[in-house]
């Protein structure tokens, strides 16, 4: 049984493609290296260096490795930048989807796990998110998420009654941190973590947008969970979907209770021994004060469990930093 991992070579994929090995599941790989790195692929992992757009390719490497399902990582994941850039964002994102389900149909590969985001919400009117809660996107990027949730429920069900029908699951979730293996880092110019531990390295004072929101500390409260509790919940999926268990076409993995950006410098602060005070801008605009989601519907039914605390999320993310540092 071997699966594939579009976008593998990137910080999710690659601690997907490592929590398959380490359940002795066959795994390749498939990246266009965009944004992923090379090095990211462990020794023994195929890598067919392609963009999900190229259908051709993306079949033949379907059915040259006996691809029985596909957990599709593969995308343009930077919110803000798709306001920017929407048709690049729909391209990647929604016309690559296609490309991949048309690819997996012509190779028979009938399983997939869709790595979706709470972006698909927007701004939530409620403390905690649940699969029921409305969903209202914000910018390209959750629209096309949104879509690729659609596109894997209209071809489940234009195959249910036929030879190979397609079995699918989505989890959305928020602020992915933290590091697996001490070579596996986050190199996003846009995410919260890298950018907090480059500065502090680079001697720059972090920065926090607006502390009068209405939360306990006054900054804002999000999910945040670790990369490598993520990735084993992808494998359980790709099991359970392989198994042909029933799954619920959306699951959130969420941590039910969140953490406040405050509380993230101070942590960060107490892990690197670095002693810094953030500087304090104003709200940067339709930053909503929380958004936390519930776990439970996953915890039921993929073994969706929380095991780091803040502390070892940020301590992971840190060795990795530094590690990557020294490359």
């Amino acid at each position: 049984m071997t699966w594939m991992v579009t976008g593998g070579a990137g910080y999710i994929g690659s601690h997907v493609v490592q929590a398959f090995r380490d359940e002795g599941i066959e795994v390749v790989v498939l990246d266009d290296l965009s944004s992923g790195h090379e090095q990211f692929v462990p020794d023994g992992v195929p890598l067919v260096r392609t963009s999900i757009l190229d259908t051709a390719v993306v079949t033949g490497a379907l059915r040259e490795h006996g691809v029985v399902g596909v957990v599709h990582l593969a995308g343009f994941k930077y919110a803000g930048v798709s306001v920017r850039r929407p048709l690049h964002t729909y391209e990647q994102n929604v016309t690559g989807t296609v490309s991949l389900l048309r690819a997996m149909a012509e190779a028979g590969t009938p399983s997939i796990v869709f790595s979706s985001s709470a972006a698909v919400y927007g701004t939530p009117d409620t403390d905690l998110v649940t699969e029921a809660t409305a969903t209202a996107p914000e910018s390209p990027y959750g629209e096309t998420k949104l879509i690729g949730e659609w596109l894997l429920a209209d071809a489940a069900r234009a195959t249910a009654d036929g030879p190979l029908p397609l079995r699918h699951t989505s989890l959305r979730y928020f602020n992915v941190v933290g590091s697996g293996r001490e070579d596996l880092y986050d190199s996003s110019p846009h995410n919260l973590f890298p950018l907090v531990l480059d500065a502090l390295v680079q001697g720059r004072t972090p920065k926090v947008f607006g502390t009068d929101y209405a939360t306990p500390d006054g900054s804002c409260v999000r999910d945040y969970i670790h990369v490598a509790d993520l990735a084993r919940t992808h494998v359980t999926a790709a099991r359970a979907l392989s198994d042909g268990r029933a799954l619920a076409p959306v699951y959130n993995l969420g941590s039910g209770d969140g953490v406040s950006v405050l509380q993230i410098m101070a942590a960060m602060a107490r892990v690197t021994g670095i002693d810094f005070a953030p500087e304090i801008g104003p709200r940067r605009p339709g930053d909503p004060a929380r958004i936390v989601a519930s776990g439970a519907a996953a915890a039921r039914d993929l073994d969706w469990r929380m095991t780091h605390d803040l502390a070892s999320m940020v301590a992971t993310a840190w060795r990795a930093r530094q590690v990557a540092e020294r490359a």
